[in-house]
């Protein structure tokens, strides 16, 4: 399995590859970051973005897109910029095709660190750990975008799971209710009984 981790931003959007399966050990394909100027148009700003996230899905091909989901925040204006970043990454990946998949910040901290309190030093240094590199990656956009894509890779089956279970309980719902319908049809498809004339014609 080969995941695109984005975390988002409008200024520093990061971005990395991972490559591997749960239990075994874990492959970095590529890290980077795709970088706006502050004092760029709105507009420009999530074209590079685009632009930067394409250009890693045309190099890597990645099977699925992890995109760090969006929490609010007390300063509503970088809450926006993130949002508005991680809808590129999810349009980007749509158009191609690829699922993407939303994780939390703290769901991404259980699943590399253990802990959903961890800070971003210990995200860096368990990320290195885990994908055998010599130094966290830097700035910690880099290596959060990688802790996303850690993160897919050892939840991503059991999700699939429960996603299946959940489609499959639903579609065995829809066939009984459409099985009871059925079974009520002969007597809906009855033609209502019309009274007898009771007047008889005049003349």
């Amino acid at each position: 399995m080969r995941v695109l981790g984005v975390d988002p931003g409008l200024t520093r959007c990061g971005v990395g590859v991972v490559e591997g399966v749960a239990g075994r050990p874990l492959t970095m394909v590529g890290v980077g970051v795709v970088r706006t100027p502050s004092d760029a148009e709105l507009g420009l700003r999530l074209v590079a973005i685009e632009q930067g996230i394409e250009a890693w899905l045309d190099e890597h091909r990645p099977e699925f897109v992890a995109v760090e989901r969006v929490f609010s925040q007390h300063n509503v204006r970088t809450v926006m910029g993130t949002a508005q970043a991680s809808a590129v990454a999810m349009l980007c990946a749509a158009r191609r095709g690829i699922p993407v998949a939303l994780h939390t910040p703290s769901e991404v901290k259980a699943a590399v660190t253990g802990s959903g309190r961890a800070d971003k030093a210990q995200v860096g240094a368990m990320v290195t750990r885990l994908l055998r590199l010599d130094a966290p990656p830097k700035p910690a956009d880099a290596a959060d975008a990688l802790a996303l894509a850690i993160c897919h890779i050892w939840r991503g089956p059991v999700t699939n799971r429960l996603q299946q279970a959940v489609a499959q309980n639903r579609l065995q719902q829809a066939v009984a209710q459409h099985a009871a319908g059925t079974l009520k049809t002969p007597q809906a498809q009855q033609a209502p009984k019309t009274p007898h004339a009771s007047k008889g014609r005049t003349a």
